[in-house]
């Protein structure tokens, strides 16, 4: 991270922008002028901690995802659907540092811990190559791990002390088994009636960010270098957002990093602005190259912006 003085100009009116898009009461739209979404929410909190902008719009934000969770812990996607509780780790990195949400965290821990979705012995001829009886994280409720929900609560879980416990340890070897053969992932499958599956930047990232300082380089060189071949066409907010942070928190953030991300944002001036989520990945990607698990424990975050250069 840098001091405001020093800021690229597109990272100050993005998060400008990012402000903009908080409510009264605490909370963010998913847009603007949309509507209160706790993960947009969550990222909000995320991208401004880590940027020294909008202190005062923590407390109130982290306490409205609060006001959300669920009697067992979870935070769901809207009151409407609480199946969809994949918010859940973004909450629990959201309420890192702050004394006053600590039961909040505590909870929706213990509910990560104790939750997995559908999982079954596959069949002498189950198309699918994956491990089947590996437990990640699903979106929803009662369904198969895919690999964005469990690269997330890996990352929420390891950053609250917990990144020995069995269900961690589980969840990394789960996302070992779903890398491709060539390289990367995809959202979850890796062959279909024997057919492998093309990666994506995204999922890639995710990823590779879960697994950063957990599993021996050479596990998962292959998507390392299908990300970097990949890197230098990606414009997208989430695909390029995440693709900075796998590859930063292993190290090899590119110095085109910066670059990239101004020629995402600019694409706003033809496509409108992005959604909160994806805004929020961008911020990220420049100010934590070395990922979201490190955010820290408290509200000081290490400056972290070495690859971050006035364009």
């Amino acid at each position: 991270m840098y001091a405001v003085a020093t800021r690229p100009p597109l990272l100050t009116s993005s998060l400008q922008h990012l402000i903009a898009r908080a409510m009264l009461g605490g909370g963010f739209t998913d847009r603007p002028g949309g509507l209160y979404r706790p993960d947009a929410t969550a990222w909000a909190i995320l991208a401004l901690k880590c940027s020294d902008a909008g202190g005062d719009l923590l407390d109130p934000a982290r306490s409205r995802l609060a006001k959300d969770q669920g009697e067992d812990g979870r935070i769901g996607i809207s009151v409407d659907h609480p199946e969809a509780f994949w918010p859940t780790p973004l909450a629990i990195l959201a309420w890192l540092g702050s004394p006053h949400h600590r039961e909040a965290q505590a909870q929706a821990v213990e509910f990560l811990l104790r939750t997995t979705g559908r999982h079954w012995q596959k069949s002498s001829n189950d198309p699918l190559g994956h491990n089947t009886l590996l437990k990640g994280w699903p979106w929803i409720s009662d369904t198969h791990s895919w690999i964005e929900p469990t690269a997330l609560a890996i990352l929420a879980l390891t950053a609250v002390g917990h990144s020995g416990h069995a269900r961690v340890m589980e969840a990394i070897r789960m996302l070992l088994d779903r890398q491709l053969p060539h390289g990367g992932w995809n959202t979850g499958n890796t062959t279909v009636f024997g057919r492998e599956l093309y990666p994506a930047p995204e999922t890639t990232g995710a990823a590779l960010h879960a697994l950063a300082g957990r599993v021996p380089r050479e596990q998962v060189q292959g998507s390392l270098d299908y990300l970097i071949g990949k890197l230098g066409s990606l414009r997208t907010p989430i695909a390029l957002g995440w693709s900075l942070l796998g590859l930063g928190s292993w190290g090899a953030l590119p110095t085109s990093a910066p670059t990239l991300v101004a020629e995402s944002l600019e694409q706003q001036k033809r496509y409108g602005a992005y959604d909160t989520a994806s805004l929020c990945l961008l911020i990220l990607s420049l100010l934590t190259p070395g990922g979201l698990a490190k955010l820290g424990k408290d509200d000081s975050i290490p400056v972290h912006d070495a690859a971050v250069r006035e364009r």
